[in-house]
C-alpha cells in the first residue's frame, strides 16, 4: 500500500503571456525540479491545450502529471473544435479537470466523461463550487474533487482562511459519500500557510492557479507550497 502524498495541482488557465510558450516550460522545468527535491510530493501541471504536447514532454519521466484543463462530452467525429477525451490519451495526458467555475458542465457530462475517462486510463479532477455539489459529484467516482467557491478564485484572498467552513464542511459530506475520492482545495490559495492550513481542515492538496502561475519565480513559491503540503500531512498523520 502506497503513502498517500499530498496534491499540489496548478492550473495554468491561459494568462498570456504566462501561461503560454517558454513561460509554461518554465513552470514545468520548476515543478520537475521541486518533484525531484521533495518527492513526497504529487505535482499536477494543466497547461493550455497549446502548451499540453511541450509540456508533457519536458516533464517525461519525472513523476510529475500533466492533466488537460477540460474535455467536450463527444464521441470522436465531425466536431470542429471540439477535444475528445481520445484524442487527449492519444497525446499522453495523464488526466483531465472538468467543470472549473470557468468552464462549467452538466452532471450528466460529468457523468459520461468519468466513464470513459475511466475507460481510457484517464484521471479526472471535477471542480465543485458548493459542499452539496461536491457530495453529489462525488457518487460518479472521480479520483479527485477541488472545492473552489468561485467569488474567491484569483482574489489571493484563500478559502482557507476566509471561508474555513466550506473546506471542513465539504470533507464531511464527500467523505460520506464516498471515502475513496481525494479531496483538494483552491480559490485564493495564495501561500505556503494558505496550504498547511487547507490540509490541516481535511483535504489532501490544492489547486492553485494565478500564485504560481504569475509568480516572477514560480520555483520559490510551489516549493515553498510542496514543503507545506508535506508538513501538514505528516503532522496530520502523526
Amino acid at each position: 500500500m502506497h503513502a498517500v502524498k499530498p496534491i499540489l495541482a496548478i492550473n495554468f488557465k491561459a494568462y498570456y503571456p504566462q501561461s503560454f510558450g517558454i513561460y509554461a516550460l518554465n513552470i514545468a522545468k520548476a515543478a520537475v525540479k521541486v518533484k525531484e527535491e521533495l518527492s513526497d510530493v504529487e505535482i499536477i501541471l494543466a497547461p493550455p491545450f497549446t502548451e499540453l504536447y511541450r509540456v508533457i514532454r519536458e516533464v517525461e519521466g519525472s513523476g510529475v502529471k500533466v492533466f488537460a484543463q477540460h474535455a467536450d462530452p463527444l464521441e470522436p467525429g465531425a466536431i470542429t473544435g471540439f477535444i475528445p477525451l481520445e484524442g487527449l490519451k492519444d497525446l499522453g495526458v495523464n488526466g483531465v479537470i472538468l467543470n472549473h467555475s470557468e468552464h462549467r458542465l452538466k452532471l450528466s457530462e460529468i457523468f459520461y466523461l468519468i466513464k470513459k475517462a475511466k475507460n481510457l486510463g484517464l484521471e479526472v479532477l471535477v471542480c465543485s463550487d458548493e459542499p452539496e455539489i461536491g457530495a453529489s459529484i462525488a457518487l460518479l467516482e472521480p479520483d479527485m474533487i477541488a472545492i473552489e467557491p468561485p467569488e474567491l478564485i484569483g482574489t489571493g484572498i484563500s478559502v482557507s482562511k476566509a471561508k474555513p467552513e466550506v473546506i471542513t464542511r465539504s470533507v464531511s459530506l464527500i467523505s460520506r459519500v464516498n471515502k475513496r475520492v481525494k479531496i483538494l482545495t483552491g480559490a485564493g490559495i495564495s501561500t505556503g500557510e494558505d496550504v498547511y492550513i487547507a490540509i490541516r481542515l481535511g483535504t489532501i492538496g490544492v489547486l492553485v492557479a494565478s500564485a504560481i502561475v504569475k509568480a516572477k519565480d514560480p520555483y520559490n513559491i510551489m516549493r515553498e507550497m510542496a514543503f507545506n503540503s508535506i508538513k501538514a500531512l505528516k503532522e496530520k498523520n502523526s
